[in-house]
């Protein structure tokens, strides 16, 4: 039975174990240049519509699209500077369909709600 045996030397006489480099996402926040592609439409309910009184405005946006992706499209596209930027991901999710027995595919979102000053707005419409 080689499995159990008491030899304390090849534990020592092992091969280095070399460490797996992983490499790091990178980023794909762009200070400046063509931000078209961050915001895609405004988003319009009736809890945004309430938001919009509070001077808190929603927006539907890219996946990828980071807060400061969002905040630099929002300057670039409205001349207005917001104070801050929430960012809500929605996963996709299965149901089953009511109508026929199938499951269906909800696909996700991912929304910021872009917060500016008192005298600031944003017409949408």
């Amino acid at each position: 039975m080689a499995l159990f045996g008491s030899k304390k030397e090849t534990a020592e006489a092992a091969p280095e174990v070399t460490k797996k480099v992983t490499k790091k996402k990178k980023t794909v926040a762009t200070g400046t240049g063509d931000l078209s592609w961050v915001i895609k439409k405004p988003r319009i309910t009736e809890k945004a519509a309430l938001l919009n009184d509070k001077n808190v405005y929603v927006f539907e946006v890219a996946r990828r699209a980071t807060k400061t992706d969002v905040t630099n499209a929002i300057t670039e596209h409205f001349k207005v500077t917001p104070i801050k930027v929430n960012i809500v991901n929605r996963t996709p999710r299965r149901t089953k369909s009511r109508a026929r027995n199938r499951t269906v595919v909800v696909s996700g979102e991912k929304k910021a709600h872009v917060f500016l000053k008192k005298g600031d707005t944003i017409n949408l419409i």
